[in-house]
């Protein structure tokens, strides 16, 4: 008879499973009876803690914060471009570390108030360098549904860093379009080198909150 006990189920251990499992069968695959048969329980079991596979879906994200927030601080002294680089680049780089993490956390609810210190750490940064409370809202949530975007779409051609999805060989696709040369050559603009596009279109945002600041 083992004398081994089994740590409790909660909801952050239901989460950490599902996040790893996450990373093994993508959005699409992940289920309750999965995550129950790798705690080792029966699926009704998970109900006790999440109504549905939504509030699961919730939980994750909110863990996925709290992570991200354990390794990115924002410099309170830094201007407010670098603290909307630090949010985004951030963000992305924590999205990037699950399959599919981006469309986890896209429309997700946090399930408690972990992100009330570095938001308001942002807002105050932000109404500081004389933005609006609400310019300075906007200017937040418009950099979130960039990067939100880019992920879904960078996720979308590389589940997981590195691997590209089946169909998206930029030379076949140049071939295919050899008759409309300008598409055919924007193709490796476009799926390549994602670093360099994120980066590019956050500057091209910041710009253009700059530009709107005192509208």
């Amino acid at each position: 008879m083992t004398t081994e006990r089994r740590a409790p189920l909660d909801r952050r251990r239901v989460a950490d499973t599902a996040l790893r499992l996450l990373n093994e069968s993508g959005l699409e695959g992940l289920t309750l009876r999965a995550i129950a048969k790798e705690l080792d329980v029966k699926a009704p079991a998970l109900y006790w803690h999440f109504k549905d596979k939504q509030a699961l879906l919730d939980e994750m994200a909110t863990e996925m914060y709290r992570r991200m927030a354990a390794v990115t601080r924002l410099d309170p002294a830094a201007g407010w471009q670098d603290v909307l680089r630090t949010t985004s680049r951030g963000l992305r780089t924590a999205l990037l570390g699950y399959r599919d993490g981006a469309r986890v956390y896209s429309g997700a609810r946090f399930t408690g108030i972990d992100h009330a210190p570095e938001q308001e750490a942002y807002l105050r940064a932000m109404t500081e360098a004389g933005f609006t409370l609400a310019q300075a809202a906007r200017a937040g949530t418009t950099v979130y549904a960039y990067t939100i975007g880019f992920v879904i779409e960078e996720q979308g051609v590389e589940p997981v860093p590195g691997h590209r999805r089946e169909g998206y060989d930029v030379d076949e696709r140049a071939r295919m379009l050899a008759d409309f040369p300008l598409s055919a050559a924007a193709g490796r603009e476009i799926f390549t080198d994602y670093d360099s596009h994120f980066e590019t279109g956050l500057e091209i945002v910041l710009a253009g909150i700059e530009a709107r600041r005192g509208c």
